[in-house]
């Protein structure tokens, strides 16, 4: 018998590591960021923000067996890229797409556990925005916006519903995960009639690293701005908020004070992000740098001015929470209190007990939920149709 295939017949073999078994005693004997990249970014939430399952896969095998965190998803993306076919005559499209939006992913996996914007890090998330467009050229099914604001220029994703739209909806992450990280929830959003807009708000993704704008105690006026966008482009038709993680404390701060926003959904927001204590961990770190500030209490006087508690003209809007049994940053009792202290009496919880914090772990079920529950309440069937 032969030793393997012969290449001179054609065939062709891509090595991958495969799963590996992520015992105490291998994960231990990694660097301390290597573990806490593999902690904080669970197999599950690295689908969630776009990561295709193989590569998934092999970004685990590949720091289980040594390679730090970001040199293994920047090689995964080369990899993702070296795959990617030149367009020609319309061919090969679909296929070059796919691999684009997967070395998106990738690269900004990559850069995820840096916890300051350094240049080095501006450059590679920049390298995923254009990723990410290149794909939505070929594929035509989402554009890039941007709305100037008084903070300065914020950009993000829009997903076209087709002409028979029936409204919007403005979908914000949160410290870590933004605009393209929540994409399908914006195509759920899109296939229901909704327009989506994925937000990079101030503090987050490309309106951060490439636009420099952060977050501050003068927030609500640019998302107000955002919303003056949305509204100009079909004017009075109903739009929604959606926010995740701690953006959905500033989607319920936004919905209270702008009678424009006809429902809202917070998966994974707590009352107001100044609760957040100096001493947790590197979140409060990441909350630092949302705000470009490197003072812990300056930063938290900024996060305590997003209060969804505090009453407004739109005070009695529509909100969904939903919330993850076994979240590790949102406790039931922090949940409890959002719908103890909103402004609103018009709420309801959907509870996901085994869901983790933006229940990344029910990817699909959170995205056609949230979907569902915008569609009904910007558009309600008519008496006898629903």
């Amino acid at each position: 018998m032969g030793t393997g295939p012969d290449p001179a017949a054609g065939v062709e073999t891509r090595r991958f590591l495969g799963r590996r078994a992520e015992t105490d005693d291998v994960v231990g004997g990694l660097s301390v960021e290597s573990q806490a990249a593999l902690r904080q970014f669970s197999f599950e939430r690295t689908l969630a923000y776009g990561v295709e399952y193989a590569d998934a896969v092999e970004l685990r095998a590949r720091v289980l067996d040594g390679q730090g965190w970001k040199d293994a998803a920047s090689e995964l993306a080369r990899v993702c890229l070296d795959r990617a076919p030149a367009v020609a005559d319309g061919l090969g499209g679909p296929t070059r797409a796919a691999y684009l939006r997967r070395a998106s992913a990738l690269t900004r996996m990559s850069q995820v556990m840096m916890l300051s914007d350094t240049d080095e890090r501006r450059e590679i998330y920049g390298r995923a925005v254009d990723l990410y467009a290149g794909a939505a050229e070929i594929a035509g099914d989402r554009e890039r916006f941007t709305v100037a604001t008084d903070e300065g220029l914020l950009t993000g994703w829009h997903l076209p519903a087709g002409p028979d739209a029936v409204g919007s909806a403005i979908v914000i992450g949160g410290v870590e995960g933004w605009a393209m990280d929540f994409d399908t929830m914006g195509e759920a959003l899109a296939a229901r009639g909704i327009e989506a807009f994925l937000l990079d708000a101030p503090g987050q993704g490309e309106s951060r690293m490439r636009n420099g704008v952060y977050l501050t105690p003068q927030w609500l006026r640019a998302y107000r701005q955002v919303v003056d966008e949305v509204d100009s482009r079909a004017p009075g038709r109903p739009i929604g908020m959606i926010g995740n993680s701690i953006g959905g404390s500033f989607a319920m701060a936004l919905a209270a004070a702008d009678t424009r926003i006809t429902a809202c959904c917070d998966n994974g927001g707590i009352a107001t992000p100044g609760l957040v204590p100096p001493g947790i961990g590197t979140f409060f770190t990441k909350m630092m740098a949302f705000c470009d500030c490197d003072d812990e209490q300056e930063t938290t006087a900024i996060w305590s001015s997003v209060d969804s508690t505090a009453d407004g003209p739109n005070s009695g809007y529509p909100l969904l929470v939903v919330h993850g049994g076994r979240d590790p940053l949102v406790s039931d009792p922090l949940v409890q209190m959002v719908l103890d202290l909103v402004p609103t009496d018009d709420h309801e919880m959907v509870v996901f007990t085994d869901g983790d914090h933006c229940i990344y772990n029910h990817r699909e079920d959170r995205d056609l939920l949230v979907a569902d529950w915008m569609r009904a309440r910007l558009a309600p069937p008519a008496p006898g149709q629903g």
